[in-house]
This record gives structure tokens, C-alpha cells and sequence, in this order.
């Protein structure tokens, strides 16, 4: 499958559409997530074309699979829930309901979520 560049991840990664940015470096921009689930809920992307989880871990750098990494884990402490706990979801094609065809990671807490997959 080929990288769409006009997903919607692509258009506010080119500033097409706006976001409420959490957070940004050189490889990363997260987000507030407009549907939200959860009291914190981001959306971490790289900003890199990639299309999934697999084609990222794949073909991204080193560099932009540490980012990413680290990114999640400081936005969380930025958030204050690292103390009471987060999830960190990301859904891989057509099974998972992967909504946008550009690899993101739901970083969700700020609330009891209750058990797993509810």
C-alpha cells in the first residue's frame, strides 16, 4: 500500500489543518486528539510518511524510532500520569480499525480505563 499524502496526519503535518500541539522535535508532532476518549488524550505521530506501525519499524531511522519512543514518555510525564497510569494504543490496518493511514499512537489516561480492550 502505498503512503497517501493527502490523510489528514499529512495535512496537519503540513500545516493544511490545525492541531492543538502538545508537543513537536524533529521527528515527532503530538496533538490533542479532537475525538477524545480519556481525559489526556494525544496523538503522537512521526513526521515521517509511514503508514503503519510495521511499515515504521520497518523503514524509519534509528533516530525517528527512539524519538518517537521518547516522545510518549515525556508527554505523559508532562501530563502527570505517569503516576496513575496511561495506555498507549496503536491500531494496524483494516482488523484494528486504523482510521488514518499514517502510523500514530494513542496516548490515553487521566481516568480509570478499566479493564483491558473494554
Amino acid at each position: 500500500m502505498a503512503y497517501d499524502q493527502n490523510n489528514i496526519f499529512a495535512k496537519i503535518l503540513r500545516g493544511e489543518i490545525p492541531c492543538a500541539k502538545v508537543f513537536e522535535n524533529d521527528h515527532v508532532l503530538a496533538f490533542n486528539d479532537i475525538a477524545a476518549k480519556a481525559p489526556v488524550h494525544v496523538l503522537i505521530i512521526p513526521k515521517g510518511a509511514y503508514i503503519s506501525f510495521a511499515d515504521f519499524s520497518q523503514n524509519a531511522s534509528e533516530e525517528e524510532i527512539v524519538s518517537l519512543n521518547r516522545a510518549i514518555g515525556e508527554i505523559a510525564r508532562a501530563k502527570g500520569i505517569v503516576e496513575t497510569g496511561y495506555r498507549v494504543i496503536s491500531n494496524h490496518s483494516e482488523h484494528a480499525r486504523q482510521e488514518v493511514p499514517h502510523y500514530h499512537v494513542h496516548l490515553l489516561g487521566g481516568k480509570d480505563l478499566g479493564g483491558c480492550f473494554n
